[in-house]
């Protein structure tokens, strides 16, 4: 009889045991059902709330120079050196270099980008495209931080919009130093243009502009490059161009893939070139279908590049006729093999803002 007790008494207890069990284990499933709920209803809110992210990451804007300025002073303690001069401008010839300004430095800058040096506009006729412009920049760059650049342009424009007012902004996201002979330099870059040209009265003209946002268009780059000795930098340029309008049949987004050297030559001269290949659209190679009604062609560009101690002063050809990624990249449809190319030309003029 005693023994028929022990066990009915250990029955009850296991059963006490196995229902706070089964309780704890059903609170922790409602728990997780109830976190997964909550992160799908965020999920699906984020659409209704990137305009706040956005004001959010804009607010934070000044936070993250006062933590870049603080990246600096760490990477003096631990008297690391930074690799200088990949390229010798923040320009190779139609891409940009990965280089940003130093801090407190305005730089003033004037582009010029001639006509056809020969083929059927170019010649004797227009003196080999010294008499004509396919596009001409003013504008200036200044040194927020040693890392961030930001910067202002007006350009002809060489595409279907012109007269753009384009705003720039680089920023060096990572650092080659000289005690790591692997590590690498990379800078995102970002271009925005507006055409301020005149509103057509064409409802299938390009300029109609039935928006404002047809105005614009945008670039976003990653500039990845290694200076692998005094002689020899190479950099690789991926990015995407977003134009908000469009002819009829192109693409509104554009992929493509650049790469940009340097090779001293001597203490003097050295040889720079630069090539971006579209990915997609009728601007590739890649995917034309040629129905398109344009022909379009590699942007390519190389020249001399003279150091003469203070200046850095350049000679270069190139086929394309804009100067701007949002120009260029989804515009070139000059060739090479027929003359189309031209001589182009900087002006830079550097001032200590103190």
């Amino acid at each position: 009889m005693a023994f028929l007790k022990i066990n009915l008494c250990l029955y009850k207890l296991s059963s006490l045991i196995t229902q706070q069990y089964i309780r704890k284990v059903s609170n922790v499933i409602d728990f997780i059902l109830k976190h997964i709920y909550q992160q799908t209803q965020r999920i699906l809110s984020m659409h209704f709330t990137c305009k706040f992210t956005l004001a959010v990451l804009l607010a934070l804007i000044p936070f993250l120079l006062v933590a870049q300025e603080t990246m600096e002073e760490e990477e003096m303690k631990q008297e690391r050196t930074p690799v200088y001069q990949t390229f010798k401008d923040r320009r190779v010839i139609n891409a940009h270099s990965l280089e940003t300004l130093q801090a407190r430095k305005l730089d003033v800058r004037i582009g010029h980008r001639f006509g056809d040096l020969f083929g059927d506009a170019g010649g004797w006729p227009t003196f080999y495209g010294l008499e004509n412009a396919t596009d001409v920049m003013i504008g200036a760059e200044y040194g927020v931080t040693n890392r961030f650049t930001a910067g202002v342009y007006r350009t002809k424009g060489a595409g279907k919009l012109k007269q753009l007012v384009n705003g720039l902004v680089k920023y060096k996201l990572f650092q080659q130093y000289e005690e790591n002979p692997n590590s690498i330099s990379v800078t995102a870059a970002g271009v925005f243009s507006v055409s301020t040209m005149q509103k057509g009265d064409n409802p299938e003209s390009i300029n109609f502009f039935d928006k404002p946002s047809h105005r614009m268009a945008y670039t976003a780059q990653l500039l990845i490059g290694q200076k692998f000795s005094e002689n020899f930098s190479l950099q690789f340029i991926p990015s995407y161009t977003h134009r908000n309008i469009v002819e009829f049949g192109d693409n509104n987004d554009t992929y493509s893939l650049g790469v940009a050297t340097r090779i001293q030559l001597s203490r003097v001269v050295g040889i720079i070139a630069d090539v971006t290949l579209p990915l997609n659209g009728e601007q590739s190679p890649l995917t034309s279908s040629g129905t398109a009604g344009v022909q379009y062609y590699i942007p390519l560009g190389f020249g001399l590049e003279f150091d003469t101690g203070g200046h850095i002063f350049q000679l270069n050809f190139t086929n394309a006729t804009g100067i701007m990624e949002t120009d260029y990249i989804p515009n070139t449809t000059s060739n090479w093999l027929d003359g189309e190319f031209r001589i182009g030309f900087t002006i830079s003029r550097m001032f200590n803002i103190r």
